[in-house]
């Protein structure tokens, strides 16, 4: 049985609709930018006809930059082949109510061409891979992400007319666990976490954080396919209550020269039996041979696999030392400094990944830390002795500093494409150095200010 239930069943759904409670129902799918794109149906079309052929959309989806434009150089969707479509399957088991929008329904879909075969760039069909690796070993996994985002009291019209700046940030100065301080927008905190309750996802907590107006709210760990679900649906929610609420929010990963938005990734393995595999209250660090494999796999994959876990030329801004955010590919147990860390007693006992910011794909991150632990179980790889101290300052193999960097890394790397195939691999290398060129092309304020009087 399932730790969280459907949170919405078909019949639940049509009864609804026959009562006009629900007359709007979308489909969504994960992008490469881990943002959630789709159509909206009305209620009954949807029942009569989408739910069980599904619907198109133009595969291009999956092949175009932030701005969503079309970008020559993909294998996927190109005018070569005529920008065609693909198909979106909605996936039953997500149906849920969005009370943030009334009337209105969402299933999440899984992208497949028209023969019913996955669509191999789809960030859910990325991480379904590996997740059938696992399977095959009679494994699961659980996961977790924390998100925090920056709440700003401008509208997001405000913020675009403004050129994003002097924008006015919910607390003026550092609320980490201020009560304080979460207090002032609690009516926010709170709307945003009791909808997100009753759309199915099971909220754990909120809490302010370091930077200006930046807060967190958690949710309890479930399978990695249900958490990677719920991740995208609550990034896009909470944008949409904030701008219902005269106010925007933002989970870009370096907003300002402060602390960044984290996304900590947390894993752990379970057996057939719903048993932990990877602990061992017997041994040091609470470490089973399998969790020291796993572990060992993903040092050996960091950072290689860096590009699944910070995806933009801002995420590499989040790496500084004394930030936080990891500079140095180390492990240590409840050591914060190190880009992963152990943590947990018992059956809550997982790795947690340090890496991403709250720009990171879910779906990408989780295929990529799987990958790499599975690889390091394969070859019985052994972690290094962990690191106590500062991992900052220590003399320990850097994560990629640069974008450039961390695809030059991933489009090399054998591991990634033994693990997901040359046609991901190249996929996304491609989409990082699209990224890259339009950083690189790119005139900042940042060079106005400094060179237009002075230089």
């Amino acid at each position: 049985m399932a730790d969280h239930p459907t949170p919405l069943s078909v019949g639940e759904l049509r009864g609804l609709v026959d009562t006009g409670d629900i007359d709007t129902v979308v489909l969504a799918f994960t992008d490469m930018q881990g943002r959630l794109q789709g159509k909206r149906f009305a209620a009954r079309y949807f029942l009569d006809e989408v739910l069980h052929h599904g619907t198109e959309a133009c595969a291009y989806l999956l092949a175009v930059d932030a701005d969503m434009n079309t970008v020559d150089g993909y294998a996927l969707a190109s005018w070569d082949n005529g920008y065609g479509d693909f198909a979106l399957r909605g996936d039953t088991a997500t149906l849920r109510r969005v009370p943030w929008h009334p009337g209105s329904a969402l299933m999440t879909a899984d992208v497949t061409w028209h023969d019913g075969s996955p669509v191999p760039a789809s960030p859910r069909q990325i991480l379904r891979r590996q997740l059938d690796r696992l399977a095959e070993r009679g494994w699961t996994a659980r996961a977790g992400t924390e998100l925090e985002f920056i709440l700003f009291r401008d509208t997001y019209a405000q913020a675009w007319d403004s050129g994003y700046r002097g924008l006015t940030p919910a607390s003026r100065y550092n609320v980490d666990y201020s009560l304080l301080g979460t207090g002032f927008v609690e009516p926010l905190l709170r709307r945003i976490r009791n909808e997100m309750g009753a759309a199915g996802l099971a909220v754990e907590s909120a809490k302010g954080e370091c930077n200006l107006g930046q807060y967190e709210i958690v949710f309890r760990h479930a399978d990695a396919l249900t958490t990677c679900d719920q991740h995208v649906l609550y990034k896009t929610g909470a944008k949409e209550i904030a701008a219902q609420e005269g106010c925007s929010l933002t989970f870009m990963a370096k907003y300002d020269a402060r602390e960044g938005n984290s996304c900590h990734v947390h894993l752990s393995l379970r057996d057939r039996d719903g048993l932990p595999v990877l602990a061992d209250h017997h041994a040091p660090h609470g470490m089973s041979a399998l969790m020291r494999h796993f572990l060992a796999g993903q040092l050996a994959a960091l950072r290689e696999f860096t590009l699944l876990y910070a995806p933009g030329v801002n995420s590499y801004k989040r790496f500084r030392p004394g930030s936080f955010a990891p500079t140095a590919v180390a492990w240590g147990p409840d050591n914060r400094t190190c880009a992963l860390r152990v943590v947990g007693q018992g059956t809550g006992h997982r790795l947690e990944n340090r890496l991403p910011g709250g720009d990171v794909n879910p779906y990408l991150a989780l295929a990529g830390m799987i990958a790499a632990g599975l690889h390091g179980v394969d070859l019985e790889l052994e972690p290094p002795e962990p690191c106590t101290g500062n991992a900052y300052a220590g003399a320990l193999p850097h994560v990629p500093a640069t974008l450039r960097e961390a695809a030059e890394l991933w489009d090399g790397s054998e591991l990634a494409r033994t693990a997901f195939g040359d046609e991901v691999v190249d996929h996304y290398a491609h989409t990082a150095r699209v990224e890259q060129d339009a950083y690189d092309t790119a005139v900042t304020d940042w060079e106005r200010y400094r060179s237009f009087e002075r230089l």
